[in-house]
């Protein structure tokens, strides 16, 4: 998968591409050269996944201020 392809994927698809590689190589029986090349996707696909669970953590914990600019959002005790 190169990397304007992994760009594309949504979160969701990403990490259904991710579940179907760890279901193949949990089988055993993918010969090793392939079993490589699909564990370097599916490190690929975590990064991706990661990155964009990371983003959105990022833009769900700001809040907008009245005059339009952006905060960390905190809870006052």
């Amino acid at each position: 998968m190169s990397k304007t392809e992994e760009k594309e994927l949504t979160f969701e698809e990403s990490l259904k591409n991710l579940e179907e590689i760890v279901k193949k190589l949990e089988t055993g029986e993918v010969p090793l050269d392939d079993a490589i090349r699909e564990f370097n996707k599916a490190m690929q696909l975590a990064k991706s996944c990661d990155e964009k669970l990371k983003s959105a953590e990022e833009a769900i914990t700001k809040i907008v201020n009245p005059d339009g600019s952006l905060s960390d959002f905190k809870i006052e005790e």
